[in-house]
């Protein structure tokens, strides 16, 4: 194997099937230097590695300790003049709890618990808007507008600004080919989107979550010196509204067509409904919506890591998609088994930085299935050749274009 791998040299076929090169990787390479557009970094791809990397404090979030290669790379947003990265995820130790702490009490099994009713809502109502035709593109009509919807009212977002808010996410995440240069530009137009939002919802906004949104409460929290300061508000309705619908539309799409993939496997479902919080681990394990750690991570200083020797400022990225496919780890990881019963995956990340909205995303997706099959009988792809989205971040479907019958009895 070359000594620096560049990824793009491996379009499309890194983007269509990505686990061949990441078998060789962890095989070859398994804490090498790769290039990842424009970017020389370490790409870690063993499950144990990247377990004990993301939970490993030398590895900072923080893009001030980035060297000048990574400052270098407009995507990396090392020197992002909108303030927006500077949020969540990429801050540590006691600036990373205190945001973490403001926002935790919204995304937790319970509180997922009692979204259940209005999720299921908004996902009988997409099912039933395209059931009567027999065919319908599952992305497009189902598992993108399921979590935008719900993110959406979670934090107050009109529905006639949602689609403008995708537009620029998609670029900022890079999803559409060449977008990596257009980072800056993406970040700008949504901070120059969420400023004056902000500043309509304090108007209006409630005392606390449980009358009003997300949103209104970390205004509220802003307002009555919660630590939290205008900038860091800002950055934190950014994160949110980007986390919140991206990674769950990924889990609904690459779910569908895996299962797809697999009619004896979707006929067990469809045969035994109680199989489906299993089958969403399993699928987030089989098909991962997020390829690597959300952000790049940043040596803090001179480091041994998995026989590497790393310097300070040296950039690093942990795969995910790459560790939930370790046959070192998961017994024969390139078979989808609905009834696996040890299945510590990473696709939602681990240590301090673990999803806040993994119970959501869970949610979200286990109705998503139980009403799509509810609904919808004799599944069937259009296109055996799925389309898969390029972005270095995601990976999730262009489009999923599906025919079947429409279930009397629903």
């Amino acid at each position: 194997m070359d000594r620096y791998p560049d990824l793009t040299s491996w379009e499309p076929q890194f983007t269509n099937d990505p686990h061949p090169l990441y078998g060789r990787l962890r095989r070859e390479s398994p804490v090498g230097k790769v290039v990842l557009e424009g970017l020389e970094l370490w790409m870690v791809t063993r499950y144990e590695d990247v377990r004990a990397g993301l939970a490993d404090v030398r590895f900072s979030s923080d893009p001030r300790n980035a060297g000048p290669a990574a400052r270098a790379v407009p995507w990396t947003a090392t020197s992002d003049v909108s303030g927006l990265t500077r949020n969540l995820l990429r801050t540590d130790g006691a600036d990373h709890s205190r945001l973490r702490s403001l926002i935790s009490t919204a995304f937790t099994a319970r509180r997922a618990a009692a979204m259940r009713p209005r999720i299921t809502e908004i996902a009988e109502r997409l099912v039933a808007g395209f059931r009567h035709r027999g065919e319908a593109d599952l992305i497009t009509e189902f598992a993108l507008p399921l979590p935008v919807a719900v993110i959406a009212e979670l934090l107050g977002i009109p529905g006639e600004d949602r689609h403008e808010f995708v537009k620029w996410a998609n670029i900022y995440t890079g999803v559409e080919e060449g977008d990596a240069a257009r980072a800056p530009e993406a970040l700008a137009a949504m901070r120059d989107y969420l400023v004056p939002l902000i500043e309509r919802r304090r108007d209006r906004r409630a005392d606390d979550m449980e009358n009003g949104s997300l949103l209104d409460a970390l205004i509220t929290a802003r307002d009555h010196g919660a630590g939290l300061d205008r900038e860091e508000l800002i950055a934190m309705a950014f994160l949110l509204l980007l986390a919140g619908y991206e990674t769950t539309a990924s889990l609904v799409g690459n779910g569908v067509l895996t299962l797809l993939q697999y009619p004896e496997r979707l006929s067990e479902l469809r045969e035994h409904p109680w199989l489906i919080p299993g089958a969403v681990e399993e699928l987030l394990r089989y098909e991962s919506p997020v390829k690597i750690s959300p952000v790049v991570r940043y040596a803090t200083s001179d480091l041994s890591f998995g026989g590497q020797e790393i310097k300070a400022g040296d950039a690093a990225v942990f795969s995910l998609t790459s560790a939930n496919r370790d046959p070192d780890h998961f017994a024969d990881p390139g078979d989808l088994r609905l009834r696996r019963t040890v299945n510590r995956h990473l696709a939602f990340g681990h240590g301090v930085h673990y999803c806040l909205g993994a119970p959501l995303a869970r949610a979200q997706a286990e109705i998503a299935l139980s009403t799509l099959l509810a609904g919808c009988q004799d599944l069937a792809l259009v296109d055996p050749e799925p389309v898969w989205r390029h972005s270095r971040l995601f990976r999730g479907l262009r489009r999923l274009p599906v025919t079947f019958s429409p279930s009397p009895a629903w």
